[in-house]
């Protein structure tokens, strides 16, 4: 089986140590087991997907960490597809975690990148993970950065992240990855005036897609237009300025040129001790993420704070008191005060 629907049960009598010695063999299923435990939010799961990620994490970080956002049609699932197959052909291993927006009104997700990915999914040496973002902001799901570690222990050394689109607050993607990859569609001189700067300035490689057809010369126009952009945001003196390509997922043409760029960036970053300072930055940023999601959930789960919330929740609404003196009053029942 190549592919993996998010629907696999977590055990609760799984223990940590076997699952993690299965997941270590390379077993699809205990690492579609170990993931969805890892996404659980039952407290009981926590506790034993901790110990399980304390098992892999000796295990992890030889990928290459790629991920890739665009505007909404610029054609992720299609480009992703061609790149994951490109990095197979070459010898690799590939997980891609898809991430897939939540409903606000429901909480259900589309979950359909597999459906979007035949070729890809039916391949032996690809994983193919749906997860949905649950309403987190940042275009991944809360739990991404555990998955892509499962993934890594498992055998996996190329992870392809696919956000939900780019947005105002994408751009957590890039304290995931090793390459942040923007995909751009043709013809896109209104489309630059509208790309927010910081996604332009974190992005390590930016790629015209749908470089076909009648927008071929489009594609290339578009490439000349983005280089002059990066320049500008980029000085001479980087390490690395983000490279501007043109491809065509659907002809599969150009998709080897960014993986060989992909390679470089990895081989460039190893060298000058890039890759170790940029996941060590991003290993503390988790952490104090992952202070914040605690404070806040023991902030909730506060008695003093649970009895007064309802009526101040209240009195904001109908404007008798500001938001920020309803916040100050919380958190002086969080201290007993």
């Amino acid at each position: 089986m190549t592919k993996d629907d998010g629907k696999t049960s977590a055990n609760a009598t799984d223990d940590p140590a076997s699952l993690a010695a299965r997941v270590r063999a390379g077993d699809r299923r205990a690492l579609a087991r170990a993931i969805t435990l890892i996404e659980s939010t039952r407290e009981d799961h926590r506790s034993q997907a901790e110990a399980l990620l304390e098992l892999l994490l000796p295990h992890t970080g030889r990928a290459s960490r790629i991920g890739i956002s665009g505007v909404p049609g610029v054609g992720k699932s299609t480009f992703i597809e061609a790149f994951g197959l490109d990095w197979i052909d070459a010898g690799h291993r590939v997980a891609v975690l898809a991430v897939d927006p939540s409903s606000r009104r429901s909480g259900g997700s589309i979950l359909g990148d597999k459906t979007r990915m035949e070729q890809l999914s039916r391949a032996p040496d690809a994983f193919i993970r749906p997860s949905p973002t649950a309403g987190t902001l940042g275009g991944v799901a809360r739990r991404t950065r555990e998955v892509m570690l499962a993934c890594e222990a498992a055998g996996f050394d190329v992870i392809l992240i696919e956000t939900v689109g780019v947005g105002q607050s994408e751009t957590a993607v890039a304290d995931l990855v090793d390459m942040f990859v923007l995909l751009l569609l043709p013809g896109g001189g209104d489309e630059l005036q509208g790309l927010k700067r910081g996604i332009m300035e974190l992005a390590d490689l930016l790629v015209i897609n749908k470089a076909d057809g009648d927008m071929t010369d489009a594609a290339e126009r578009s490439a000349a237009e983005y280089s002059n952009a990066v320049r500008l945001l980029h000085p001479a003196a980087s390490d690395w300025v983000p490279p501007v390509l043109t491809c065509s997922s659907l002809e599969n043409r150009g998709v080897s040129e960014i993986r060989e760029t992909a390679e470089r960036h990895r081989a460039q970053a190893e060298a000058n001790d890039a890759l170790e300072s940029r996941r060590a930055d991003q290993a503390r940023r988790w952490m104090w993420g992952e202070v914040d999601e605690h404070l806040l959930a023991a902030f909730q789960r506060h008695p003093e704070v649970r009895e007064r919330l309802a009526a101040l929740e209240a009195q904001v609404s109908r404007a008798q008191i500001t938001p920020s003196a309803a916040a100050q009053a919380l958190l002086e029942a969080f201290r007993g005060g």
